[in-house]
């Protein structure tokens, strides 16, 4: 600290301590400006100890001083290495002026703080945690599940914002009903599972909208979506290149004859989405599409079609939809009535659904308008 610091530090103690103990509302402002201009002198490197005393003296000054000076220490201290103390009660203030700086700034709040905040304050004190620089899927998982449109489409928007599979599930939940959400969740580089939920969901938003505003053009409206999950599939984004080498790996084991139940088993048990669809597209003798496309429908039947196709045991077809319902947070119909099912289709009628689901993605793909 510079000798003149030092001066000017010892006499704000002195006044400090008259101050604190029988100052009026304006002094204590006062107070505040010049100790906060103390902590940002940038010649200043304080200690720990040092750090703490400050934090003392701020929580003190603080204390019925008006608004307006509240919410410039907020302002000035958010961008900065300030003490944690004041900093939390900045942040848990009720006035969102006071505590969106720092709610949206402040490096010193940690996770377990910005889930507390979130779901003990308003959706203003939501709306300012979705705009920080950086969000872990922990935090984004509270925001997307109490927070309103404006909040949720924010914490999407945020390039910094990082989402759980839980997180990705209840955005696909919500998206139904948002197709501004469903836009801005298409245009992240989000998990390939996840994404073609969201262009199940998609779909279903497309084929709603059209038939209310046109209750007798059905085959307008089949047209209208499959040219949306057309597009929807051709995006850049929907392919990443962590896809594309999983797919080309499993092709080359299923060319070695190394791709058999066991192997599609272990992919499903641990959740490598990729992987065991291209390892069910060749032994379905079909496309990774096509099977993805399955996979992701509202129903089991799709699934079930591709598992007796490849001759899967039972076991192993509910490893399957176990981890697609993780992935996809969807939730199967009765596993029991599903193997009741499976174990009544016949491998040949599966196979002429399949040879069925080819030439309608053939067929909307040669009619389909070029984009």
């Amino acid at each position: 600290m510079s000798p003149k610091s030092a001066l000017s530090a010892a006499t704000l103690l002195d006044e400090l301590q008259s101050t604190l103990a029988h100052g009026t509302v304006a002094r204590r402002v006062e107070a505040l400006r010049r100790v906060t201009d103390l902590y940002l002198d940038s010649d200043i490197d304080y200690s720990a100890d040092q750090i703490a005393v400050f934090d003392d003296v701020f929580s003190c000054l603080v204390k019925n001083i008006e608004s307006n000076a509240k919410v410039l220490l907020a302002q000035r201290l958010a961008p900065v290495n300030a003490p944690p103390r004041i900093i939390h009660h900045l942040a848990f203030e009720d006035m969102i002026e006071i505590a969106a700086p720092v709610l949206s700034q402040s490096d010193q709040l940690d996770d377990a703080t910005l889930i507390a905040n979130a779901r003990t304050k308003g959706q203003r004190h939501m709306m300012a945690i979705s705009t920080r620089r950086s969000l872990s899927g922990a935090v984004t998982d509270v925001l997307v599940e109490l927070g309103n449109p404006q909040v949720v489409q924010s914490t999407v928007k945020n390039p910094g914002a990082e989402f759980s599979d839980n997180g990705y599930s209840v955005l696909a939940k919500r998206a139904e009903n948002d197709d501004e959400l469903a836009t801005e969740l298409g245009r992240r580089a989000i998990p390939r599972a996840q994404y073609l939920k969201l262009i199940a969901v998609a779909s279903a938003s497309v084929r709603a909208k059209l038939k209310a505003a046109n209750p007798n053009a059905a085959s307008e409206v089949v047209t209208a979506v499959k040219q949306a999950t057309r597009l929807a599939r051709s995006a850049p984004s929907a392919i990443s290149r962590q896809t594309n080498i999983a797919h080309g790996l499993v092709r080359a084991l299923y060319e070695d004859g190394r791709i058999d139940e066991t192997q599609i088993c272990i992919f499903a048990t641990e959740g490598k989405f990729d992987e065991l669809n291209q390892a069910i597209a060749c032994l379905a003798g079909t496309s990774v599409e096509t099977a993805e496309a399955m996979m992701v429908e509202s129903r089991d039947e799709g699934l079930l079609i591709l598992a007796k196709v490849c001759n899967l045991s039972w076991p192993t077809v509910t490893a399957i939809i176990k981890m697609r319902d993780e992935l996809t947070g969807t939730n199967s119909s009765d596993l029991l009535e599903c193997r009741s099912t499976y174990e009544r289709l016949r491998i040949s009628t599966a196979q002429q659904v399949l040879r069925f689901h080819r030439m309608q993605q053939s067929t909307a793909a040669t009619k389909a308008p070029a984009a």
